[in-house]
């Protein structure tokens, strides 16, 4: 195990990792000093919010798990590779699909057992299933809650068997391989292999057949005749190698990076651009504009909600994530109804202490996965994550924590 001093020596280094992704030395994002604003009577005022922000990496190897990288969309960089989610936590309670990988936030807690930690984020692509989902979260803690949005929360002492205990270099490659993934969406473990080249790898017979319906049939005969070959002594030139794609699934969606900023920038920076002169003229002419809104929806509980969401959202309307692990946060609801008492949230299901709000997703996030904005596409208002308050550790590698879904 660390000593102490070494770990003070270099934590602030692995902090530095925290909820962004690690990148090209010369793609430094400017920073700006955080100035509290205590002036907020919002539900999350004097919270510490993080916004999250998406962007394609310059260096898609800053997004390889031994960076320990939050981003969202492609496939996971999973954080223990080798003990995955199994059995049927890995699927739609509600259609039995595989989970489709939404995103991914690094958050190390100031504890040993959890000197790496990240959350994982996965969703059913139906929304008919997350139509359902709304029924399932309503039920308070059923034995065997049905879900279509998973969560996992996965932890790693500072010393542990797949990362150096010093921070990251830029040319650093992956220790140990991890268990082979699914040929078809790359995401979950490949238990089931191709009964005919034995090449491919699937996570369920769901995507077996998917694959074979997108042609694999052609791939796996070419590797089969290689095979053949190389049996019978007919390649003297070299090793035959017909290479399966590594994941053949086409709808993925984009992969991206999260990169952060402190809330309390865009505050300071709408200020400045307010101009010292015209400061109190423009605070006040907000001021009546949110005023005579919230008079005007006086008695529309909803549109009074979205309103006041709309204003904070209005700070930064790209960001996609918005993260507080402070005691008490709450997420900022886009409306009134749906809203979850502390009664509907469960206990930890490992340590049977209580959850904590840790951050929200937000719909744009739908923009920058290029999904559709059709009748029966993905949607959602928020989607906010509660972990365990003490990120307690267990031997399970990948726990489940807890989603609650608003939709619009």
């Amino acid at each position: 195990m660390a000593g102490t001093s070494m770990r003070s020596d270099s934590m602030e280094e692995f902090k530095g990792l925290r909820i962004t992704s690690l990148d090209d030395e010369d793609e430094e994002e400017e920073e700006e000093e955080e100035e509290d604003d205590d002036d907020d009577d919002d539900d999350e005022a004097n919270e510490d919010v993080v916004l999250g922000f998406v962007k394609k990496p310059k260096n898609p190897r800053s997004l390889f798990r031994h960076f320990f990288p939050s981003k969202a969309g492609g496939v996971p960089a999973w954080l223990d590779p080798v003990n995955l989610p199994s059995g049927r936590s890995f699927l739609c309670d509600i259609c039995g699909e595989p989970l489709h990988f939404m995103l991914q936030v690094y958050a190390p807690e100031d504890v040993e057992y959890a000197f790496h930690r990240t959350l994982f984020v996965f969703i059913c692509t139906s929304m008919a299933c997350l139509r359902q989902d709304q029924h399932e979260q309503w039920k308070r803690h059923p034995n065997k809650p049905s879900r279509s949005v998973k969560v996992f929360r996965c932890q790693l002492p500072r010393d542990n068997p797949f990362y150096s205990s010093e921070p990251p270099k830029k040319d650093d490659k992956p220790s140990g391989a991890g268990v082979p993934l699914c040929t078809w969406c790359g995401t979950w473990k490949g238990i089931k292999a191709c009964s005919s080249c034995q090449k491919a790898l699937y996570c369920s017979e769901k995507h077996r057949v998917k694959h074979s319906q997108l042609g694999h049939d052609y791939d796996c005969q070419r590797v089969r005749i290689a095979s053949d070959s190389l049996d019978s002594g007919l390649s003297n030139s070299g090793t035959i190698s017909v290479e399966l794609q590594k994941v053949a699934c086409t709808s993925l969606w984009p992969e991206l990076k999260i990169i952060q900023e402190d809330e309390s920038a865009f505050e300071t920076r709408m200020s400045e651009e307010n101009g010292c002169s015209n400061s109190l003229v423009s605070r006040n002419r907000t001021d009546d504009t949110i005023m005579s809104l919230m008079k005007e929806f006086e008695g529309d509980d909803e549109r009074k909600s979205w309103a006041s969401f709309e204003e904070r959202i209005s700070l930064a309307p790209e960001q996609v994530l918005r993260y507080c692990r402070t005691p008490g946060a709450k997420p900022l609801w886009p409306l009134s109804s749906g809203r979850p008492s502390k009664a509907d949230i469960p206990k930890c299901n490992y340590c049977s202490g209580p959850l904590r709000f840790e951050f929200q997703i937000l719909p744009q996030l739908l923009y920058y996965f290029r999904v559709r904005n059709d009748v029966d596409s993905l949607d959602w208002a928020t989607i906010a994550v509660y972990a365990c308050e003490a990120s307690c550790d267990s031997n399970v590698a990948y726990k489940e924590e807890y989603a609650w879904v608003q939709l619009s």
